[in-house]
């Protein structure tokens, strides 16, 4: 093959790659502006996302140790605080491990739930997410201004105990004492020892004596 055909055949391949495309090809390049390239796009939009105006989060897996002031001071770094709950036994008062915070902002509350979900606090993996304004429990901050106060139990059964007692109560009182007494004397007897259990004092009250008034 001489120069004359090498120059002839690059002229031929450099035409075709210059020369427009046939009927039936390039049909799956759209062009850049216009055309149908542009209806496509905007079929494939995705919708946007609803406005977020979530300001409460759901803190999980609490430690112990890391109480309503802890957490005060550790998500003050993000924002304005408004409320902050942990969910205690009425009983005890001991943390459940879980509880709600209320920042002032939206944005505040989306970025805590979003920088905080899953991060290892003293051998703890948090667990926060936003909670809907519409699931918020209507009584989720009831009585949170004035802190948690537990039911003092102890000072409950010492005014029970030692309240006054009718007469009825006193001799049911007694007959559960003198039951008791009679099945532990059997369980002695029943073991094979020889033990006089001491009587009961006061196991029998006499009872009430009827005082007659003259009429006159």
């Amino acid at each position: 093959m001489g120069m004359r055909d090498k120059k002839r055949n690059q002229k031929r391949v450099l035409a075709r790659r210059t020369a427009a495309p046939r009927s039936g090809e390039g049909k799956d390049f759209l062009p850049l502006e216009g055309g149908p390239g542009k209806r496509i796009r905007k079929q494939l939009q995705l919708p946007e996302e609803p406005e977020n105006t979530a300001t409460v989060v759901y803190i999980g897996h609490i430690p112990h140790g890391f109480y309503e002031d802890q957490m005060q001071g550790f998500f003050k770094q993000f924002g304005d605080i408004k409320r902050l709950r942990i969910a205690r036994n009425r009983k005890t008062g001991k943390s459940k491990h879980y509880g709600f915070i209320e920042f002032e902002s939206p944005a505040v509350a989306k970025i805590v739930a979003d920088e905080m979900n899953n991060y290892l606090l003293f051998e703890h993996t948090l667990r926060v997410t936003l909670v809907p304004p519409e699931k918020v429990h209507p009584k989720l901050w009831k009585g949170v201004r004035r802190g948690f106060i537990p039911i003092d139990r102890v000072a409950i059964e010492r005014k029970r105990h030692n309240k006054d007692k009718s007469t009825e109560e006193h001799k049911k009182m007694v007959e559960g004492i003198v039951k008791r007494d009679e099945k532990r004397r059997k369980r002695i007897k029943a073991a094979g020892i020889d033990y006089e259990c001491p009587a009961l004092i006061g196991s029998i009250q006499p009872s009430a004596k009827k005082i007659k008034f003259d009429e006159n």
